[in-house]
């Protein structure tokens, strides 16, 4: 679930692997979940597993003003390499588990070269966070979903962290400030998610519910943002919706997730409730002839319905939650990690995408199929439609220029390349979703599915090959939609390397 490396300073560096899932690298939503038993048991081990997230956003490599998702597929830690954006998800993450270690540290020390970055994702939430628009949260297999009551509440407890962690610093003016500021959310919050016994799914769904399990971290920082009457609320209701196994993540599914299931129960005023949410997944555990490590997804409904299962994850640290809600057993078992890393070494070079031809270009269109030799140097395009690249439909960090809603586009434009020789080139390719991209009839680039951000690609070597200098070639691009938003953009560029530089 983990590789631990040194640094060339000797440092720890803590890497978490998505098991069972797409083995991304240091995915934020991962460590989150998995870090409660590092704060717990060796805090050393907690700022290892995020120290390389804040070094990488402190870079200008990374452009956003919220936190990435990952960086990169492991083993290899290249960066976020568009993979899926979770803005107000990650942002909020990285602020409270900055905040758990500067309260168990007692001081910002551990934060502080970063702050620029903290600052930032706070400004992000501030802005972004109190209603989140369509987007991913970490319990992506449910889709995408806007107005999400449990993600603004993660968001309105992350701008709380920062000003605790402001008051840690000394600096009073932006402690009070954002202290206000969330108890100010939090009490429109519980206006627009009440939905009678409970707390709505989304704002604007009546009659939806789901588990509320981020409110866990205002208990457990101390916080005070909610009232307490909020968390005890969802738990009472939680146990009505009690199936044999547990308790389901929302109104949409059987399934659950047993780790934030866990985190729901820490919300519990008393031990009775605790085991009354928790012992159900107890059973499931002891039931199933499911010998696998223990899930983190499961349906709370039957025993041997394993369907998406996620083994061996590094998010059942997490089930570790409920003694950081005691401060004293807290404080008792993290004092015995004597180590307090500190001076990791910088980010080393890193490959740079250097634009060639750049997206956002004149392209000839169509919608219907056209025939077989479209992608070819001397086919006839003149009745085709004209527009300005990205194609597509809105979608976070894609330029929509021109609307494409069909089910497919092809395109394609003439472009020169530089005269003067360029290595290691790459397309620089948005697609959502499938693409394939022929140079001169040659296919040079195919993939399925979607991407989020723009991203530089291997070119197969045919294609790449009549990529010379001066040289004057038929650029083609189809895209397929499946579902979801969509858009293609392409353009050509280099990737160069570097020393990274820091702010």
């Amino acid at each position: 679930g983990n590789g631990l490396a040194a640094d060339a300073n000797g440092q720890p560096l803590f890497f978490t692997k998505e098991n069972s899932s797409n083995g991304c690298l240091a995915t934020v939503d991962v460590f989150f979940p998995m870090d409660p038993i590092w704060l717990l048991l060796s805090p050393s081990l907690a700022k290892a597993s995020l120290v390389h997230v804040l070094m990488y956003c402190a870079t200008d490599r990374w452009k956003h003003p919220y936190a990435p998702h990952e960086l990169g597929v492991y083993p290899m830690a290249k960066g976020d390499g568009g993979g899926e954006t979770m803005s107000v998800e990650e942002s909020g993450n990285m602020l409270i588990l900055c905040d758990a270690i500067s309260q168990i540290d007692g001081n910002t020390d551990f934060v502080k070269p970063w702050w620029p970055q903290l600052t930032q994702w706070a400004k992000y939430l501030e802005q972004f966070g109190l209603d989140p628009e369509d987007q991913l949260c970490t319990d992506d297999f449910m889709g995408h979903l806007a107005h999400n009551a449990n993600l603004s509440v993660k968001a309105i407890l992350g701008l709380a962290a920062y000003g605790d962690m402001c008051r840690i610093s000394g600096d009073t003016t932006n402690a009070k400030k954002y202290a206000d500021l969330a108890k100010t959310y939090a009490e429109h919050w519980m206006k627009v998610a009440d939905d009678g016994d409970h707390y709505r799914l989304a704002f604007d769904k009546p009659g939806t519910w789901s588990q509320k399990y981020n409110l866990v971290w205002d208990r457990i920082l101390g916080l005070n943002v909610f009232p307490a009457s909020v968390a005890q609320k969802e738990v009472a209701f939680y146990k009505r919706k009690l199936n044999q196994y547990g308790v389901p993540l929302d109104s949409r599914t059987p399934k659950s997730k047993s780790d934030w299931s866990i985190w729901s129960a820490t919300m519990a005023e008393n031990q009775a409730d605790f085991e009354a949410i928790v012992n159900p997944f107890y059973d499931y555990l002891n039931e199933t002839s499911d010998r696998m490590p223990a899930t983190d997804f499961y349906n709370t409904q039957n025993k041997k319905d394993w369907g998406q299962k996620f083994y061996a994850r590094p998010v059942v640290g997490g089930f570790f939650i409920k003694m950081l809600t005691q401060p004293d057993l807290w404080k008792k078992w993290a004092s015995r990690d004597k180590l307090n890393p500190s001076g990791w070494a910088p980010i080393p070079g890193v490959e740079q995408y250097s634009e060639l031809i750049p997206q956002g270009q004149m392209w000839s269109y169509t919608t219907e199929q056209p025939p077989k030799d479209w992608m070819t140097p001397g086919f006839d395009a003149s009745k085709w439609k004209e527009g300005t690249a990205g194609f597509g439909t809105a979608a976070p960090d894609f330029k929509k220029n021109t609307d494409w809603n069909t089910s497919d586009i092809w395109m394609r434009r003439e472009v020169t390349i530089p005269d003067a020789k360029a290595v290691d080139l790459r397309l620089a390719v948005f697609h959502d979703d499938d693409v394939q991209v022929y140079i001169d009839g040659v296919l040079a680039f195919e993939e399925t599915g979607f991407i989020t951000h723009v991203k530089p690609f291997e070119i197969k070597p045919d294609a790449l090959a009549l990529l010379k200098p001066g040289a004057k070639v038929t650029m083609a691009v189809h895209c397929h939609q499946i579902k979801g938003g969509q858009g293609i953009d392409v353009g050509l560029g280099q990737l160069v390397y570097g020393p990274t530089a820091a702010h």
